[in-house]
């Protein structure tokens, strides 16, 4: 999806919900440099960003929802 400069993978912009699903490229420097500036970026128009490692969602699925679903009761309590 669209934001900005950037793609985000997947986007909820009723919930201004970012989640990102990396993989091993991210683990580099300067990839993470590069990372920390585009969640600066999307944190700045608004978005809640979530980061997941490949790995972890398809090792602990339930995990990721857990996580995601406690950061959509977050985000509903702020806009209330």
């Amino acid at each position: 999806m669209p934001t900005g400069p950037y793609y985000a993978d997947f986007l909820c912009v009723e919930a201004k919900l970012i989640i990102e699903l990396d993989g091993s490229q991210h683990g580099t420097p300067e990839a993470r440099s590069y990372d920390a500036q585009r969640t600066a970026f999307l944190e700045s128009e608004g978005y809640y960003v979530i980061r997941f490692w490949n790995d972890h969602v398809l090792t602990n699925m339930d995990g990721a929802i857990r996580v995601i679903m406690d950061a959509l009761g977050k985000q509903s309590d702020f806009r209330k």
